[in-house]
């Protein structure tokens, strides 16, 4: 499925269930040295990123949002930051998600975080039941804006879709079971999960793709390579252009200033219809970890 709106550029953003709005392309901190953390995020900052990808995961959520409060000259309403809840030592539940959002919000010195995503499957239906409603009651209280998950399953969201309803039952009716807005999963041309951006699309729920550089192990792919001398790009340009047109919204991470500023210069070119489908293939060929494989009944 190909975006079909006004043309691309480094100021689009996406309107979210929530009803916040989401720039489209995002800047990843998986990695990213907590020590460097801030000064990477204040270059991504200076080539005009506004949307910063962290988790508690990453240990890097103070770095982000020193750079946030204190080295940006953004105000801090344009500028859209994530974090996430990782599973505790038993998986996710109730309390393990409502003590990270503080914790979070705490590490990093905001008053919000505009996106919390429980990040992975992990510890049973019921463990990611009251995780949710954690995250549900975060938003109620003005903690966190926009809700969502990162590396389910289309048998997890099925699943979660039933948790909200359960939610607004035992909560009060419609809109008590909270709003998923935003996914999250690796998706690049070798590992594209069109079920899950189909299952997505058909409930307005915005699409993230992490890793859509493959970690550079495609550099050199045929089509790929042949893309990037067309157009006068590299190839990580052409990755990025893909992701954007495809209407996701592309996580790349760096922490070389020179690639960061070259990761943002995507708007002067455009892949057609036909080039966007060639470029995408049938493999499963994720490079990061997979919990969307997981059964329900997962544990950590």
């Amino acid at each position: 499925m190909l975006r079909k709106m006004a043309p691309l550029a480094l100021t689009t953003r996406i309107k979210l269930p929530s009803g916040f709005e989401i720039p489209q392309l995002g800047f990843g901190l998986w990695q990213t040295p907590a020590k460097d953390a801030e000064n990477i995020v204040n270059e991504a900052f200076a080539v005009g990123y506004t949307h910063i990808d962290s988790a508690a995961a990453y240990k890097n959520e103070a770095g982000c949002g020193k750079a946030i409060r204190t080295s940006s000259a953004l105000p801090r309403e344009q500028i859209f930051y994530t974090s996430k809840v990782p599973p505790g030592p038993k998986g996710l539940s109730y309390e393990v998600a409502k003590k990270q959002v503080d914790k979070s919000l705490a590490e990093a010195g905001l008053e919000y975080i505009d996106l919390m995503l429980l990040h992975a499957p992990y510890g049973g239906s019921a463990g990611r039941k009251g995780a949710w409603k954690a995250l549900v009651e975060a938003v109620e209280a003005g903690k966190v804006r926009s809700i969502g998950v990162s590396n389910y399953g289309v048998h997890h969201l099925d699943e979660l879709e039933k948790h909200i309803k359960e939610l607004e039952e035992e909560r009060g009716g419609p809109g008590k079971g909270g709003v998923l807005s935003v996914g999250q999963w690796e998706i690049h041309p070798w590992c594209a999960r069109n079920d899950i951006a189909q299952w997505c699309a058909k409930r307005g729920v915005a699409v993230e793709a992490y890793s859509p550089l493959v970690r550079g192990e495609r550099w050199g792919e045929p089509t790929l390579k042949k893309l990037a001398e067309k157009h006068g790009k590299s190839e990580a340009q052409i990755l990025i252009r893909w992701s954007l047109q495809k209407g996701y919204i592309p996580l790349p991470k760096s922490v070389t200033p020179k690639r960061i500023r070259e990761n943002v210069d995507v708007y002067d070119f455009k892949l057609s219809p036909e080039e966007v489908a060639e470029l995408e293939t049938d493999e499963y060929a994720p490079v990061c970890w997979d919990p969307n494989t997981s059964p329900l009944d997962n544990e950590k």
